[in-house]
């Protein structure tokens, strides 16, 4: 496999080190230390910045304002956010904007992709479901008639939901097929009830009572909630691999700096097997990511499903961030449990994406599904 990147895809990636370079994880509050969120908004400063540099259109066509990249593209860019754990909903605008473009009304993407591009709008997406165990769409029901559609349900845990002015919500209707809704923050009949993530981000409950929406507001396709979904799932992977290859730079760094008997701990035998252990999983990480982000991107078809290759990043992505921070974590020692030391949020962000979309066991489950429906031989 030759996962060399295009000259578009690395100026992206460079373009987005030099915004984030300035971020600093440290100057927000550990969540230990907030009794609620740790900010009540995201970064406003660095979005308009992301904007200005064109990255909120990276993956929008230039119609729209873009510059048509794919999600390889994005995965790259994601990678740098959090290696700054930059707090903005890149991901889940880039998400939703790709599918709307791709299977949305042409007027509705018309009207709301520009938008997008200049930092204007903000979206997000309601992917866990209820309980996070659950698929997504059956948390709401979608019911048309001849004016538009009526949607119920309950679902939570939903990112940036309190400052973004359209939330993706899937939804299936009685015949069993599975639409998204874009529904505007403030539509009646639409409540949000503040949650909490283990990051010290703030998420939201929501509930749909009744909420109507006309058609140009509903993306009324069989391909976009999979591929919704499939673009949320690879990005959260690409988050994971670059949190976690910050969080082992900064090890790096300690080890060769904190000396024990003379000698600095880095160059102890259990110290330099532990992280090269973690060296390995973020290799792994990273190998998976860009298969699953390839699928993606180009729509290759192999033996298996897409949703397959994306399934083993996120097992990868699950269990690699954990292993990566705890290990981090040790090899502080107690400096590592530091709340104004940068690495505890480091470590509060990894359990957040490690669960985020479905912990590794999910995805194992699923994976198995694919390999049992789709034999290989």
């Amino acid at each position: 496999m030759d996962f060399s990147f295009t000259e578009e895809q690395r100026a992206a990636a460079e373009t987005a080190r030099a915004v984030f370079a300035d971020v600093a994880p440290d100057a927000v509050p550990s969540p230990a230390l907030t009794s609620g969120a740790v900010a009540d908004d995201f970064d406003r400063v660095l979005w308009h910045r992301l904007a200005a540099t064109d990255l909120l259109g990276l993956v929008l066509d230039p119609a729209h304002g873009g510059f048509g990249l794919d999600p390889i593209a994005l995965c790259l860019v994601l990678r740098e956010s959090a290696r700054a754990l930059a707090r903005v909903p890149l991901l889940e605008t880039s998400a939703v904007a790709l599918t709307l473009q791709r299977h949305g009304p042409a007027q509705t993407a018309a009207a709301l992709l520009p938008r997008v591009a200049r930092g204007e709008l903000v979206l997000t997406a309601a992917a866990h479901g209820r309980t996070g165990h659950e698929p997504p769409p059956l948390a709401v029901t979608a019911r048309r008639d001849d004016t538009g559609w009526t949607f119920d349900g309950h679902t939570g845990a939903v990112p940036w939901a309190q400052r973004a002015d359209r939330i993706a919500v899937p939804a299936h209707t009685a015949d069993g097929r599975t639409l998204v809704a874009l529904v505007p923050r403030d539509q009646t009949g639409l409540t949000l009830a503040d949650q909490y993530g283990t990051h010290g981000e703030l998420l939201a409950d929501l509930r749909l009572d009744g909420v109507r929406l006309g058609p140009d507001d509903v993306v009324d396709s069989d391909g976009a909630w999979p591929w919704l979904h499939g673009l949320l799932t690879t990005g959260t992977c690409a988050l994971a691999l670059g949190l976690g290859e910050q969080a082992l730079a900064m090890t790096s760094r300690y080890t060769a700096g904190r000396r024990q008997f003379g000698h600095p701990v880095a160059t102890f035998q259990a110290v330099a097997v532990q992280a090269a252990d973690r060296y390995i999983d973020l290799r792994a990480m990273e190998v998976t990511l860009w298969q699953a982000a390839w699928r993606l991107s180009t729509g290759a078809t192999t033996a298996l499903p897409a949703a397959a290759d994306i399934a083993v990043a996120k097992i990868w992505a699950a269990e690699g961030v954990r292993r990566v921070v705890q290990t981090a974590q040790h090899l502080h020692g107690g400096f590592g449990a530091d709340t104004s030391y940068a690495l505890h949020r480091f470590h509060a962000w990894a359990k957040y994406l490690e669960l985020s979309l479905g912990p590794a066991g999910r995805h194992e489950e699923e994976l198995g599904d694919l390999l049992a429906a789709h034999p290989v031989v």
